[in-house]
């Protein structure tokens, strides 16, 4: 994937009458040798999205790995490696496109005194690189597209060196935004894709994303009185003040959600996992059993009607009425039959493809409009954060209100995206009677557990609800064991469906690997950086906050 630059031409109209700076010659307004603060943030953004998203992004893998996807490539059956597509890629953008654009916004903005882009593009520096260690624990960071200093073999830092750099940075970006002054330095507007320039906005992401970095650490490291101090003081993310990548319409240039391209491709890859799917159907026999998730036509569009509909006349191997896929780490019969024009797909959110209305078509590009946002972290998440510290004492709010309110925003935004898609469809939101239903059965379940089973039911209703970004799902699940997902060598809490037997896989399956506690690094960066580490074992390497 080669970084795309967002650098266009400017044309500067001089008025009549002679100035001082008419015959410098070595100054040619056409072609400016600092690339625009404006076109270095709306890249940066747009690079940021491309890193994250499905199809080529990091949720590409740990949608997988996650369960809420299947795949028959690398992921499926834990089998990324450095070599594998899988990794290279992300890795590739990430460091190629928005870290290199924001490293050189930082830079101008820092000479030119533009604190609202200095400001801007430290919360996305720190943001960014908390989700690579995160992911990988140790990465380059000080040292990091460092060419201007001929640096070409940045070193390695450890995750828990880089953390408390990450907080200071948010603090400095803080800092930069409270020294605005309006008056004398440029502010964003509609390059700022995410908040048009409201700084305060900003801010609140700035001081909520020190508040997730704080939780995410909060089984190796004391962080109550962090933690308090900023619930104290009130400058966190408020409704509304979602951190969310828009995308439009558009085919060319193509400004679509990435993970709508399933839409037109000529071989699908990406097939809903049976367990997510069972889960949201009320099928599980171990959580919310017989509760059925009203965001299933969000969330999944079946191309076929029923059991007996087929469109290539190829055997399926997962079945459930229309409801078409395959298991993860399968190696039954059925598993690599072509089935495009039947198994089923994204649905509207978070694709932005089609609202399952039973009309089982076979889906192109135009079924859909993918221009549904990518969701780095919304009110939603910042709440569901809230009650899993509040379950495990940190904070005293109250668990199960905080969990209320945090279902409660997860279907809100749902219904707002939903209404802002230019879809041709008609599409109903879900009405706050059967939100309120689906809650209270949901609460009943966390009423009658125990603290480790609310925690459960926490993350499981997060995971659930972030579904088409899966990168802090996977933080979560190595954190804190939960949401249970899938595990291929305990086939006695496969997916039962609608088959024989009803409980364990009706298809053989296998894993290669054991669960990858981290992602390998790219063999790229193996090639070409002599600091680079020695290849990891992924199902070995923890990152420093995972304690168990």
């Amino acid at each position: 994937m080669k970084k795309i630059f967002f650098l266009i031409t400017i044309i500067i109209f001089f008025c009549a009458g002679c100035t001082k700076d008419f015959l410098d010659i070595n100054k040619d307004p056409n072609n400016p040798t600092e690339a625009p603060l404006d076109q270095l943030l709306t890249s940066s953004l747009k690079g940021l999205g491309e890193s994250m998203t499905l199809r080529y992004g990091f949720s590409n893998v740990l949608a997988v790995y996650m369960h809420q996807i299947t795949i028959r490539e690398d992921p499926d059956q834990y089998g990324v490696t450095s070599e594998s597509f899988y990794a290279k890629t992300p890795w590739e953008i990430v460091y190629t496109w928005p870290i290199e654009d924001l490293n050189v916004m930082i830079n101008n903005a820092q000479k030119n005194g533009d604190m609202a882009y200095l400001g801007i593009g430290k919360i996305l520096k720190a943001y960014i690189f908390s989700i690579l260690v995160d992911l990988y624990g140790d990465v380059p960071y000080t040292e990091a597209n460092k060419m201007s200093e001929l640096n070409t073999n940045p070193k390695f830092e450890k995750g828990e060196e880089i953390y408390p750099k990450l907080l200071t940075l948010l603090d400095e970006a803080i800092h930069n935004l409270y020294s605005i002054d309006k008056d004398v330095q440029k502010v964003p507007g509609p390059d700022d894709l995410i908040y048009q320039g409201d700084i305060e906005k900003w801010i609140r992401l700035a001081y909520t994303i020190k508040f997730k970095l704080y939780n995410q650490i909060r089984l190796v490291s004391d962080v109550s009185a962090d933690i308090q101090a900023l619930l104290t003081k009130d400058s966190l993310m408020q409704k509304g003040g979602d951190f969310m990548l828009p995308y439009g319409t558009s085919n060319n240039p193509d400004d679509r959600n990435p993970a709508f391209l399933e839409y037109e491709s000529g071989q699908k890859s990406l097939y809903m996992s049976p367990w997510f799917y069972e889960i949201l159907r009320g099928m599980n026999p171990n959580r919310f059993s017989g509760i059925i998730d009203p965001r299933v036509p969000y969330y999944f569009y079946k191309q076929l009607k029923s059991t007996q509909d087929t469109r290539e006349g190829n055997p399926t191997e997962y079945r459930d009425g229309g409801f078409v896929t395959i298991y993860f780490g399968s190696i039954g019969p059925n598993r690599d039959h072509s089935t495009d024009g039947s198994m089923t797909v994204l649905g509207i959110y978070p694709a932005g493809g089609r609202y399952d209305q039973g009309d089982a078509l076979k889906v192109s590009s135009s079924s859909g409009t993918g221009d549904v946002p990518f969701r780095f972290l919304t009110f939603a998440d910042f709440l569901y954060i809230q009650a899993e510290l509040a379950n495990s004492g940190i904070i005293t709010a109250n668990q199960r209100n905080l969990l209320d309110s945090a279902m409660g925003e997860s279907f809100a935004l749902l219904n707002t995206i939903v209404k802002k898609s230019a879809t041709k469809q008609t599409i109903p939101t879900i009405h706050d009677t059967t939100v309120t239903k689906y809650k209270n059965s949901i609460l009943t379940e966390f009423d009658a557990g125990n603290n480790a089973v609310k925690l459960e039911i926490i993350m499981t209703q997060k995971w659930i609800q972030s579904f088409g970004n899966s990168v802090d799902q996977y933080t979560d699940y190595r954190r804190t064991g939960y949401p249970v997902i899938f595990d291929p060598n305990n086939t006695t809490m496969a997916p039962s469906g609608k088959v024989t037997p009803p409980k364990g896989s009706p298809v053989p399956v296998q894993c290669v690997n054991a669960y990858p506690l981290s992602l390998p690094w790219s063999q790229v960066e193996h090639n070409l950086n002599k600091n680079a580490p020695a290849p990891k074992t992924p199902s070995k390497f923890r990152v420093f906050w995972d304690k168990d």
